[in-house]
């Protein structure tokens, strides 16, 4: 499939960033309301926003007005399914018709929102993360890859019928983390592939080689730096996944160790066109944390911009 017109890049935040995510939105009181996230994020100066759990920053009949109104569009929606089991996919199918119908009611902007699909994992695969890129044995076996080859069929098809081309999001603690499970579900499907520097980072790869490698496939750009020292200790403990955020292992570009001057660099060598989605995920546990999370998405928007983003 073509990557994407050639819109140059746009720079996006997300909601993951200010502590409001799958395992927070409505259960953690400290999320940002809807309407605050929306504020922060134009004011920080992004052109769009990830969209978060299907309903968090509006519906279908509020959300393109709360968009329009701060001059910002969607860049896409993160989408967890079971692609490995037939049975369990298919009843959260969808929920992805539900992020496909808010994609429709919002203003497209010069790049269309991509429907960010990912592997919901499993209770192993989150009790290890960083650790399948030298253990193979937490991956699939052959007929699981060929049950989640199927199962990423169709939620793709699913998303062309609505004429968005979706996007594939590695992710840890799900079966697609490490740089061989990723060239797995390249060699296996047809999908293009959102590169998440962060996560690949965390997954045993280098963000640019992969942005070299693959960057016939990628569509899509997720951009985060991350501290080794941590990721190395949470692997060290045999920490669950969620500790990845609980402990701050992503945190302010440039502050890191995933190279993100080379990533800012790469991705302009490489041609890239489409959305750069700065997260920094954090989960909203500590004191004063809505504070510091505004802070560093206006310094991570300053960042790109001093790099010509």
């Amino acid at each position: 499939m073509a990557r994407q017109p050639d819109a140059g890049v746009l720079v996006a935040n997300a909601p993951c960033s200010y502590g409001a995510f799958e395992i927070t939105v409505g259960v953690d009181p400290r999320v940002p309301d809807a309407k605050e996230m929306l504020d922060r994020v134009a004011g920080a100066g992004y052109s769009g926003i990830d969209l978060g759990p299907v309903g968090y920053l509006g519906t279908s009949s509020d959300l393109g007005k709360r968009l329009s109104s701060r001059n910002l569009v969607l860049a896409g929606g993160y989408v967890p399914l079971p692609f490995s089991d037939p049975e369990a996919l298919e009843a959260e199918l969808n929920y992805l018709d539900s992020l496909l119908d808010i994609f429709d009611s919002c203003d497209a902007g010069p790049v269309p929102p991509r429907p960010t699909l990912a592997d919901a994992g499993s209770a192993d695969r989150r009790a290890a993360p960083g650790q399948a890129w030298r253990r193979k044995d937490l991956g699939l076996d052959d007929n699981g890859w060929k049950r989640f080859a199927g199962g990423v069929a169709r939620a793709v098809d699913r998303c062309r019928l609505r004429n968005y081309e979706p996007t594939f999001h590695h992710h840890l603690g799900t079966y697609v983390e490490a740089p061989w499970e990723v060239e797995r579900v390249l060699e296996l499907t047809d999908v293009s592939l959102c590169l998440d520097t962060g996560h690949l980072f965390a997954g045993g790869g280098d963000p640019v080689t992969g942005l070299r490698d693959w960057s016939d496939r990628v569509n899509h750009v997720h951009i985060k730096d991350a501290h080794r020292r941590v990721l190395d200790q949470i692997v060290a403990d045999g920490a669950p996944v969620e500790e990845i955020w609980r402990r701050r292992a992503f945190c302010a570009l440039g502050t890191g160790d995933a190279n993100a001057s080379e990533v800012v660099s790469t991705i302009a060598d490489i041609g890239y066109s489409g959305w750069l989605v700065v997260e920094q995920d954090i989960y909203p546990d500590r004191p004063g944390f809505a504070a510091q999370a505004a802070a560093d998405q206006v310094a991570n928007r300053v960042w790109l911009r001093e790099r010509g983003l």
